[in-house]
């Protein structure tokens, strides 16, 4: 038997990078609601008391960029005064200019090309990844992190722990025999809070409010260790207290490090960049070959060039898992997932504006709380 531990990460909605990512994809999404055609590379940065939204774009439509930026940060929760960063007082720096003509080139064909031979904005290689250790077919350890983030963010909205700020990270270290998840080693949650409340108040509250509803019962034993707020103070925090970037939080969207990433972030960029769209697809492969019941894990890599809208490759890895040849998985994907950007595109409908909320949802390369779009047809076969 091989015993071995591995540990996720996740974060709130109010960690500096994802205010980034929040408002690069509420931006994306009121461009795609004016005009399904725009071509989005929305970046955003933010420190204390600014935020500076900057990329290319190329649309007909009319936003105020700084409206959106302000409305994301009041929902998130940052509206206080005085704290270095909030919605009304920043300033909001805005830099944007049009996709390139070089890129813009490669993703739209002319003379007589089928719609679906559009090629791929970028090149680049993205990474599928499902496993039978939760219902949604992803990692324990990362779905465990970011359901200990979602219950965070609850008892700070609900007021349950009314001297919660919007800042927090949580982290989750599980013990596996032979790569199914047996126990949960520690816990570690930061939650920012108010200067007035007392740390063992906090501590206590924590593990009876967040950690104990959360957990798996079974998963948990006398040996379990929570870390809360290990510095003992946690009260700077957000954009103030550090930087904030799209983009950085790639493990967290993804499969907390449990499988590979091609290094592509998804915030800000719209779906006929392929570190999306591609990843989307990849993430859909993989969950519905173990869905179907013919592996018990799967990762899928698939690999563009700019302006080709075919795959370079194509991989599939079950790890000794597949219960039918591979040849016949291969003829799967085939036959139901066409892995040309355009046809993602379609499949999926991702020109319609709907990419902020599987921000605020946590959904895992944003198909759906089970990992695709709901109503999405699953790959079948008679080996079901």
């Amino acid at each position: 038997m091989k015993k071995s531990v591995f540990t996720s990460e996740s974060v709130t909605r109010g960690h500096p990078d994802k205010v980034c990512d929040q408002i690069a994809d509420r931006i994306l999404d009121e461009l795609l609601r004016q005009d399904p055609e725009s071509h989005v590379a929305c970046e955003v940065t933010c420190a204390t008391d600014q935020v500076h939204i900057f990329g290319e774009i190329s649309s007909d439509a009319r936003v105020d960029y700084e409206e959106i930026a302000r409305k994301v940060i009041a929902e998130i929760g940052y509206t206080e005064r005085g704290h270095g960063f909030d919605a009304e007082s920043c300033a909001v720096r805005v830099d944007l200019h049009e996709q390139s003509p070089d890129i813009a080139r490669g993703i739209s064909k002319k003379g007589g090309k089928e719609l679906l031979d559009h090629g791929a904005g970028d090149q680049g290689m993205m990474f599928g990844y499902a496993c039978r250790q939760t219902e949604t077919l992803m990692p324990f350890p990362i779905e465990t992190a970011h359901a200990l983030a979602k219950r965070l963010e609850l008892v700070r909205r609900t007021k349950l722990l009314p001297y919660l700020l919007p800042d927090g990270k949580t982290q989750v270290t599980v013990e596996f025999e032979d790569e199914k998840p047996v126990r949960v080693a520690t816990v570690v949650v930061s939650a920012q809070h108010q200067s007035d409340v007392d740390i063992e108040q906090l501590r206590g509250d924590v593990i009876t409010h967040v950690i104990l509803p959360t957990l798996p019962i079974s998963m948990v034993d006398r040996n379990t260790e929570f870390f809360i707020n290990p510095t003992g103070r946690f009260v700077e925090g957000g954009p103030a207290a550090d930087s904030g970037l799209t983009g950085r939080k790639i493990i967290a969207d993804t499969y907390g490090g449990y499988a590979r990433h091609g290094g592509g972030a998804f915030s800000g960029k719209d779906a006929s960049k392929v570190d999306r769209s591609g990843a989307y697809m990849a993430r859909y492969v993989a969950k519905n070959i173990v869905a179907a019941g013919l592996a018990d894990r799967c990762e899928v890599q698939l690999s563009y060039a700019i302006g080709l809208s075919d795959p370079m490759s194509v991989r599939i890895d079950t790890f000794d898992t597949a219960r039918v040849d591979e040849a016949i998985i291969r003829s799967m994907l085939k036959a139901h997932a066409d892995p040309r950007p355009a046809a993602i595109i379609q499949k999926f409908n991702l020109t319609a504006p709907q990419y902020s909320k599987f921000r605020q949802q946590r959904c895992r390369t944003a198909l759906g709380a089970d990992g695709h779009r709901p109503g999405a047809p699953a790959l079948r076969c008679g080996h079901a």
